[in-house]
């Protein structure tokens, strides 16, 4: 084979390599796009399936906390008895029976969210604890107590709730 065979035989396939490149160059792109088009998808799809799911958890959680906020729950049970132990004892169980039956919804919220939620929920039982260590000797007056204390800050469930709002609000 001579030079100019070889230089004839590269000239016949330049052409051909840089149209093997540039529809090799295409055809990626183009099976790019169909898996992100297919991802986006798929996430739409789910998102339409779960979405409902999502909010009804959050919508729960949002129940919970206005149920164990201090107001709500002070006013809501109410001494069975005059020992002021047994009605400290009658709101904690109250709170953790609630958080129990809503453990399920972590599924469906962030880890984060649902850190905050149970600060709220230990936070509300500190309250409650701590006011039971007064020197109060009536379930009456713990009520008063807990209540007092709360008047002059942020409840823990107001501030899990501003949380929560704000975290779905970022699913739109």
């Amino acid at each position: 084979m001579s030079g100019d065979d070889i230089f004839q035989l590269f000239a016949f396939l330049l052409p051909a390599v840089v149209t093997g490149a540039v529809a090799f160059y295409f055809f990626r792109l183009h099976t790019r796009n169909e898996d992100g088009r297919r991802r986006f998808l798929l996430h739409k799809d789910s998102q339409k399936d779960t979405l409902p799911i999502r909010l009804q958890a959050y919508e729960r959680m949002v129940l919970f906390l206005e149920r164990i906020s201090i107001n709500s729950l002070v006013v809501r049970v109410a001494p069975k008895s005059k020992d002021k132990n047994d009605y400290e004892n009658l709101l904690i169980k109250q709170i953790e029976t609630e958080f129990e039956h809503n453990l399920s919804q972590q599924i469906y919220m962030s880890d984060e969210c649902w850190n905050i939620i149970k600060a709220a929920k230990n936070a509300t039982i500190q309250l409650i604890r701590s006011a039971g260590m007064s020197d109060t000797d009536s379930p009456d007056k713990l009520r008063e107590d807990i209540l007092n204390q709360t008047m002059d800050k942020q409840s823990p469930s107001a501030t899990a709730l501003a949380f929560i709002k704000n975290e779905v609000s970022d699913l739109w």
